[in-house]
């Protein structure tokens, strides 16, 4: 197994903490470091926090520190930083496709399509990035959006299927694999053409998404750009960190939507399809008619028999 040579992650106040007491306690030596909070170096190994709340472990000893004190003693898991050394093909140049709004009631369905560089995917994992079903609140899905689009080495695209054109997409089409199929091919289309191998110095020759449904659905979809590339399904793909970027593009992209929708109709749209979800539809139903109710909503959930019944 090749050596592990530097270890980077993100830590909470508390985990820092922990980390800063092993040092005191091990003897590591003050390491006079800019911008760090602490530092300390001991027999080739080097531990440094920074005030971004940045560690960064290296040198001779970094995968025993890691492996045996900072994953079972910190984190309570093993986790990507590590997985790089495990399953390096995670790490090569590639594109996550992801789609939120599947399961809700109102609101457009969104695909994303990002493609990263080996560094930008570095970077994800530094900046936190995971599963949006993982994320606990609306801002920090928007600030990871924003760090998503603005790293070196990534490229991203987004296709809202708002409810009008998603409820004629399925009336036409019968099924929501199918409106999927379509979405991960223009998202896909839509990122190869912004990834310039001149400027990245990668190529992308792998596509990574959720098995939704036949992996032809997506290649018959796909134009000549998109047929040259592998495409690759497979469950709890969210667990690859481009395709958690994916999700959580989408889950931005959605959540914005669902505000200007609410602002537009002057009601306040939940998410998913709850009883909160059809109590809003009645009181749009009230408000604005049952005519327009597809203008905001997907007609084919049960959610809409649900508040045609009386209350």
């Amino acid at each position: 197994m090749k050596p592990l040579a530097c270890y980077t992650i993100k830590l909470a106040e508390a985990q820092a903490h922990l980390v800063e007491r092993r040092l005191d306690r091990d003897g590591f030596l003050p390491h006079p470091t800019p911008h760090a909070r602490f530092a300390g170096r001991k027999e080739g190994l080097t531990v440094v926090f920074y005030h971004s709340g940045k560690l960064v472990v290296q040198g001779k000893g970094t995968r025993d520190f890691v492996q045996f004190f900072l994953e079972p003693e910190v984190l309570g898991e093993a986790r990507l930083g590590y997985e790089e050394h495990l399953h390096p093909r995670a790490y090569e140049p590639h594109m996550g496709v992801d789609e939120s709004g599947k399961g809700d009631f109102f609101g457009p369905m969104v695909v994303s399509a990002v493609f990263a560089t080996s560094e930008a995917i570095r970077a994800f994992r530094e900046a936190g990035v995971k599963d949006s079903k993982n994320i606990s609140s609306d801002a920090r899905a928007l600030e990871l959006d924003r760090a998503i689009r603005k790293t070196s080495g990534s490229a991203a695209a987004t296709i809202p299927i708002g409810p009008s054109a998603y409820n004629r997409m399925h009336r036409a089409m019968g099924s929501v694999n199918r409106i999927l199929g379509w979405g991960h091919a223009r998202a896909i289309e839509n990122v190869l053409e912004q990834v310039d191998p001149k400027e990245t110095g990668a190529v992308c020759a792998r596509a990574i998404s959720d098995q939704f449904g036949k992996k032809e659905t997506v290649l018959r979809a796909l134009m000549a750009r998109g047929r040259k590339i592998e495409l690759e399904q497979r469950h709890k793909a969210e667990e690859d960190l481009v395709v958690a970027a994916a999700s959580i593009v989408a889950r931005a992209e959605f959540i914005l939507a669902l505000r200007r929708m609410g602002k537009r109709w002057e009601i306040e749209f939940p998410k998913g399809a709850s009883d909160l979800v059809i109590a809003a539809g009645r009181e749009f139903v009230r408000k604005h008619g049952a005519e327009h109710l597809g203008e905001v909503a997907k007609l084919h959930f049960r959610t809409t028999q649900k508040i045609a019944a009386s209350p």
